[in-house]
């Protein structure tokens, strides 16, 4: 294969799984509805079991519903049969993920799943298949045929288990009221968690904390901002916080040729410097950096000066 033919492959493919679910807002009806309900009132887990590649999709199903406030857990249907059946409990509502419902897997599984009185779903692509005419609810996953040449692999159907699967997490995630400090809590160590969780305070007091009075000469100013690396000092009297004096201000100072002997912090600070309390959230402090074109701001706790929280502060936690 040319090049060419590769991309145009690889194109057609996309095509043709774009094409395959976008008839699927159609298919979303009052069974759909009633799963979200049964999922919500029951006081058990979401219990998600297929085989082949429909298992693949039920793993990251259940991973979502994990992380958006649905407790969930797989069961591969391969290992149903053979003790992994001991993990349903009577209280779980079990989906059921298979593209044509009929494999022999699948016959010998549903009898099983039915004698435990659970509720059952049928993600499927046949409505008149032998899953789906076992379950309780359909949600309804049918597409024409599998993206490819020989419309063999999954990979059509897939995607359309994999829509329906988000589509029934955001629905829950709504009507459980499924808020963003949820999300935080359930996950504290990833980047998203960050963003929602993490605060100023939590950041700067591993920066140095560089402070001069008004009055200090312009040596001690350097020597100040030199030490502390952070390429700025605070100008502080008793804690209070009158301005900032940065690397430009320094070299603004020298372009006007003014006595060095003479001059003190004050006369060369900026007033009314930009700062943030230290409660405040990181990506908030993001926020502000960006908009006024900054790369630090000066942390307060009950309007005293207590630090500096720098953009690469920022950057190593991973938030953007």
């Amino acid at each position: 294969m040319t090049n060419e033919q590769i991309i145009q492959r690889a194109q057609q493919t996309i095509r043709e799984e774009i094409e395959a679910i976008q008839y699927l807002p159609d298919f979303v009806d009052e069974d759909f509805a009633q799963c979200v309900k049964a999922i919500y009132d029951a006081t058990g887990r979401v219990v998600v079991t297929g085989i082949g590649k429909s298992a693949n999709i039920g793993q990251k199903i259940v991973a979502t519903f994990n992380s958006t406030g649905t407790p969930a857990m797989f069961m591969h249907a391969a290992d149903a049969i053979h003790g992994d059946l001991g993990m349903i409990q009577k209280d779980d509502v079990i989906i059921c993920i298979s593209r044509s419902g009929n494999t022999p897997e699948i016959k010998m599984l549903v009898p099983l799943l039915k004698t435990y009185g659970n509720k059952l779903i049928a993600m499927v692509s046949d409505i008149t298949s032998y899953l789906a005419k076992q379950a309780d609810f359909i949600i309804n996953c049918h597409i024409e045929k599998e993206a490819g040449l020989f419309n063999l692999a999954p990979t059509s159907s897939t995607t359309a288990q994999l829509v329906m699967g988000d589509a029934l997490a955001m629905a829950l995630v709504e009507y459980r009221h499924f808020t963003p400090n949820d999300f935080a809590r359930n996950h504290p160590g990833g980047v998203l968690g960050k963003r929602l969780y993490l605060t100023v305070e939590e950041l700067y007091p591993h920066n140095a904390k560089p402070e001069v009075s008004p009055a200090a000469n312009i040596r001690d100013v350097i020597i100040e901002i030199s030490s502390k690396r952070l390429g700025s000092t605070a100008v502080t009297e008793n804690g209070k916080l009158l301005g900032i004096i940065t690397d430009g201000d320094l070299r603004r100072m020298l372009q006007k040729n003014l006595n060095i002997e003479t001059v003190t912090a004050i006369d060369v600070m900026s007033p009314n410097p930009r700062t943030i309390d230290c409660k405040t959230l990181v990506v908030d402090a993001l926020s502000i950096m960006r908009n006024h074109s900054i790369t630090q701001l000066l942390v307060v706790e009950n309007e005293q000066y207590v630090g500096v929280i720098h953009l690469h502060d920022i950057l190593k936690e991973g938030i953007m």
